[in-house]
């Protein structure tokens, strides 16, 4: 079983706490900071990316410019019943056995709402003869070195556009308006189907042995232990989002 490390996110200290710890490989979810810490097996790895380092690949041009019809508005974290329609959507194309399915709309809210660090909501909307269709969005932090992607959603069916590469590559974008010097992608697992994406962000860095290393200067073999792929079961009301 996986097991993870927890530590409470409450107080005046809360954003100085989560700038810290996201440093050394913690994630957020509503007030609760986590990593995992299983005792035979290393292979959840917190992933980043350099922003001055990082440059297009041919593809990620491709995405950018499908998408280039696409807005982007930044709101502070107040979930809507749009975005919720989006969510259930979503996860029941990509996650229909996980435990976000089960969320209801107080679940979602809490997600979205239950933060004392500075937290927003990136929606990306496609004009229509309506006005605009949310097709996208992404729950961050923003970090005093960084933008932390808590969670993503996207309309299903539409792979042409590859949204949820898109956000991430918007979110670059956005940390570079910032001038900030990170995007924190969240674990990755060398060799796991569902992570292999992250990889395609160079230049990548990991969290390993208590620093940060780039993934071209390390050889990272998928995990032979079968443990790092399951879920581990947490009390309501935290979900932890699905990677």
């Amino acid at each position: 079983m996986e097991r993870k490390l927890f530590t409470a996110l409450y107080g005046s200290n809360s954003e100085k706490l989560n700038n810290s710890l996201s440093k050394q490989g913690f994630r957020r979810s509503q007030n609760v900071l986590y990593r995992p810490s299983c005792s035979s097996c290393c292979a959840c790895l917190s992933a980043r990316i350099p922003v001055s380092d990082f440059f297009l690949s041919k593809s990620q041009k491709r995405t950018l410019k499908t998408n280039i019809d696409l807005s982007r508005t930044v709101k502070e974290p107040l979930a809507s019943d749009e975005q919720f329609l989006l969510f259930k959507k979503y996860i029941k194309a990509r996650h229909a056995n996980g435990g976000m399915s089960e969320m209801d709309c107080d679940d979602f809210s809490a997600m979205i709402e239950e933060t004392n660090v500075n937290s927003k909501v990136v929606e990306y909307h496609q004009p229509n003869e309506n006005g605009k269709r949310l097709l996208s969005l992404s729950l961050i932090d923003i970090l005093d070195d960084g933008i932390s992607m808590v969670y993503s959603i996207f309309e299903p069916g539409i792979e042409k556009r590859s949204l949820g590469k898109y956000m991430i590559l918007d979110q670059i974008e956005l940390a570079r308006e910032l001038k900030l010097e990170y995007v924190y992608l969240g674990y990755w697992v060398a060799g796991s189907p569902k992570m292999d994406y992250k990889k395609e962000y160079k230049p990548l860095e990991v969290f390993k042995d208590n620093i940060w290393k780039s993934t071209k200067n390390l050889n990272l073999e998928q995990s032979s232990d079968k443990k790092c792929f399951k879920s581990q079961i947490v009390p309501d009301p935290i979900y932890l989002p699905e990677e």
